[in-house]
């Protein structure tokens, strides 16, 4: 039977006039993350009792692991109707999805691949009342684990997010397949799970920011997002150059958890701050939009954030970033500073993005020009020390 949602804000739900918000934490059912697992999808959804799957995915998926992913449901007895994701996480898209699917009688649906079909995958289980299985086949972002999706119109830009009141029952995350991908990609995870740790820690110290559940951090999630930042410092590289490689190892497994699980907790009931807001006003500038990652977003986001807050982990963050192949400057993400109208585009979209007013410091249109400004001389200043090779050979 179909659901038809009521509009869900989680804020509604833990904030009361004159009363003190609670500490929230959430977080998936289970989590399962290894080399192989994909080929034991149908075993897994057992613990759901499912007799009926739907499978959102893209027509090029169907082609590669969709096949192994059918396969294993066939050999546990559980039919399947697979729906072509078309790219877009739109409200245009999940509708239509939410029409061809409604009498299929579904148990539960997979959504199988990138960050977009993730969230449109949670927007189309949530209408139809169902189960939601996400099996990412990139570690690009931390989408897979939250009980949110970030919309998107028919042309990519940013317009908001749809909560929902249970997160993921399963989050399956293949290694191997993530180790066939590009190596941008889980550069580009990197540079959103390095967020996680600077934005829940604004959040935990400044009484008035809520978490994207709009309640107070939790102690859980801030350690969470502390170990993935660590675990990023001193992994990342080595992880990047496994998946050059195509090879699964402890690395690569350990900063495949980090962007997804702990990232994907710590951001959720943490919290975001600038870092976000900066990732999301950049989908409203076309050019940036079109040629560069979510991660890669973010990762000029983190750093803004940054200098806002004059921040001592600034340059090692954006020596990070350089090494691994982020981008520091806005230069390689085709903007510059001196384009009044991108930039004015970017300070007004953060300006009005809900998480960017998380920050203990008055954010504005003077604040945030200022520090874009500073963070794009800090990265041309750590380009021109530390290279520019791991960002130019991932964007070739």
């Amino acid at each position: 039977m179909q659901h038809n949602p009521q509009p869900y804000s989680p804020h509604e739900i833990f904030t009361g006039k004159g009363e003190r918000l609670p500490r929230v934490f959430v977080s998936p059912q289970r989590y399962i993350q290894g080399a192989g697992v994909i080929n034991h999808v149908g075993r897994y959804l057992s613990l759901l009792n499912t007799k009926r799957a739907g499978v959102l995915m893209s027509k090029r998926g169907q082609g590669t692991d969709g096949a192994r992913i059918l396969d294993s449901l066939r050999s546990s007895n559980i039919d399947s109707v697979v729906s072509t994701f078309g790219g877009e996480c739109s409200l245009e898209e999940i509708e239509h999805h939410v029409s061809n699917l409604a009498k299929e009688g579904l148990d539960c649906l997979i959504a199988v691949g990138g960050g977009k079909c993730v969230d449109a995958g949670k927007s189309i289980a949530y209408r139809l009342g169902v189960s939601v299985v996400i099996l990412p086949t990139l570690a690009s972002n931390d989408a897979p684990c939250s009980a949110l999706s970030v919309l998107y119109d028919t042309a990519g830009v940013s317009v908001g997010a749809e909560f929902f009141p249970d997160n993921p029952a399963l989050v399956i995350v293949d290694t191997e397949v993530v180790a066939a991908a590009s190596e941008r990609y889980l550069v580009s995870g990197m540079g959103d799970a390095m967020a996680t740790w600077y934005e829940a820690r604004v959040c935990l110290n400044n009484p008035q920011a809520t978490s994207m559940v709009g309640a107070r951090p939790t102690l859980a999630s801030c350690a969470m997002g502390e170990i993935c930042a660590q675990t990023l410092f001193e992994q990342g590289e080595s992880a990047a150059s496994a998946v050059a490689k195509g090879m699964v190892d402890d690395n690569l497994e350990n900063i495949v958890e980090a962007n997804t699980l702990l990232s994907g907790i710590g951001f959720e009931s943490g919290g975001l701050a600038l870092a976000h807001a900066i990732a999301q006003s950049l989908t409203a500038v076309p050019v940036a939009h079109d040629n560069y990652l979510h991660g890669e977003h973010v990762a000029i986001g983190t750093m803004v954030q940054l200098m806002m807050e004059q921040h001592a982990d600034t340059e090692r963050v954006a020596k990070f970033f350089a090494r691994v192949g982020l981008p520091v400057h806005l230069g390689q993400i085709s903007l510059s500073r001196e384009d009044q109208t991108a930039m004015r585009t970017i300070v007004e979209a953060t300006v009005s993005w809900p998480t960017s007013h998380n920050m203990p410091i008055p954010v504005n249109d003077q604040s945030i020009r200022s520090a874009l400004v500073s963070a794009d001389e800090l990265g041309l200043s750590v380009a021109a020390s530390v290279g520019d090779e791991a960002y130019r050979r991932l964007q070739q």
